[in-house]
């Protein structure tokens, strides 16, 4: 049976004024995810939306809100996620104190939960929390900005990520989600999800390839994207 493969286009790309048909027709066109990107110019530099936007988005679309914080401490801002209508929330081990609490919090407030690694964040990190994750996100830019290149040296670290998340699933049968964010594009889905990756954002890949020709705006993008996808 085909590996399936999720596309989670990052609304930091949108256009805010109109975001809500932003996401109607990006998931019409045939994403799977909304990707909410939630930064604090603390913990990266760069200052983004809360809760308030996740709430008023959430009665406009059925699909997987997946929301990434990037703030330092996560603990405080977890629970208003959940109750704005997040389902999955992840964070790096680097803004909290305690990881294990942190990933608990999110599966207690009724969201599935993960971890965030950077470039140069270990996956030991995971060591002893793999029972409490449901989805290992892999930044291949720094966190911050959209429009970054993608790193290329990640693709050996999604191979390293890939085999743990395998291994672990094989001994308890749990599935855990591998995503990847940063510089996504259909030039090189591909070659990332032959490294691994079952889970795609894409931000200015995405957004920045509207087309006012498109049935639905975003067709032509997410169907490239798709075809590439089908060459794995």
């Amino acid at each position: 049976m085909a590996k399936p493969f999720r596309i989670a286009p990052s609304i930091l790309s949108a256009n805010f004024a109109k975001l809500g048909q932003e996401i109607t027709d990006v998931i019409t066109s045939g994403a799977d995810i909304v990707h909410f990107d939630v930064m604090d110019n603390h913990y990266v530099p760069n200052l983004t939306i809360g809760p308030l936007v996740c709430e008023a988005i959430r009665p406009v679309t059925d699909a997987i809100i997946d929301v990434h914080l990037m703030v330092k401490p996560v603990d405080r801002i977890i629970p208003d996620f959940a109750k704005a209508g997040a389902n999955i929330i992840t964070f790096h081990p680097e803004a909290s104190d305690h990881i294990d609490r942190s990933l608990s919090l999110i599966r207690d407030n009724g969201c599935k939960s993960g971890l965030v690694f950077n470039p140069a964040t270990p996956l030991s990190y995971l060591d002893y929390v793999m029972d409490k994750v449901d989805m290992v996100l892999l930044m291949s830019v720094n966190p911050g900005f959209g429009g970054q290149k993608f790193i290329p040296g990640t693709l050996d670290k999604l191979r390293e990520a890939r085999a743990r998340i395998d291994a672990y699933t094989e001994k308890t049968g749990r599935e855990i989600w591998l995503e990847i964010d940063g510089g996504v594009n259909p030039s090189n889905i591909a070659e990332i999800a032959r490294a691994g990756a079952d889970t795609f954002v894409a931000g200015s890949a995405v957004f920045g390839a509207g087309k006012d020709t498109d049935p639905n705006r975003y067709d032509t993008v997410i169907g490239a994207l798709r075809a590439e996808l089908a060459k794995v």
